[in-house]
């Protein structure tokens, strides 16, 4: 399998095989973050395959100077969102939840009271993350899912770092008064 750089500069030579490396490279990380925002794994997927064919077709305009992730995460949030914002609605939680997610923290919890408390605050944040604006919830996948600086998503999104930083605040607040109202319930 060929190196990111010389997948992109197949692609900007027209060669759409340069194509299969970045999908194999980025593909599950990039429905992972727009399933955060969407809830729905065929809208998701649907959102990842759209920012891939733009990619491909925008290519040209990439400055291969600079990582590839980060530009096309930031496009698979914006469809994300922008998908959502479209249908305007919230997406329901269902029973279906993708536990997987949180695979790795459960494993580390050692008892069985431990770890049903664990997915009971688990499920708590995911049905409070679903009351969130869909762009609340991309600047929480952006910050807490691809670990991204707040300078990261503001170079990213092309808007202050104020902005951001409000954002981020903002939706972690209105997480915070969720998740209390569920805890007084």
């Amino acid at each position: 399998m060929i190196d990111e750089f010389k997948a992109i500069k197949r692609l900007k030579q027209g060669d759409i095989g340069g194509l299969e490396t970045l999908v194999s490279h980025y593909q599950v990380k990039a429905v992972r973050t727009a399933y955060l925002i969407t809830r729905e794994v065929g809208l998701a997927e649907d959102v990842v395959q759209d920012c891939f064919v733009q990619a491909y077709r925008s290519i040209r305009r990439f400055d291969s100077s600079r990582p590839f992730e980060p530009w096309f995460m930031r496009s698979v949030v914006n469809a994300a969102v922008k998908v959502m914002q479209r249908s305007a609605r919230q997406v329901e939680m269902g029973d279906d939840t993708d536990e997987s997610l949180f695979a790795e923290i459960a494993a580390r919890v050692e008892s069985v009271e431990e770890q049903v408390e664990s997915i009971e605050v688990q499920n708590q944040i995911w049905d409070a993350m679903q009351e969130l604006s869909p762009r609340q919830r991309a600047v929480i996948v952006q910050r807490y899912f691809l670990e991204m600086s707040e300078k990261e998503m503001a170079e990213e999104s092309g808007v202050a770092a104020g902005t951001i930083k409000w954002l981020l605040n903002a939706a972690r607040e209105r997480l915070r008064g969720l998740l209390a109202e569920r805890d007084e319930e």
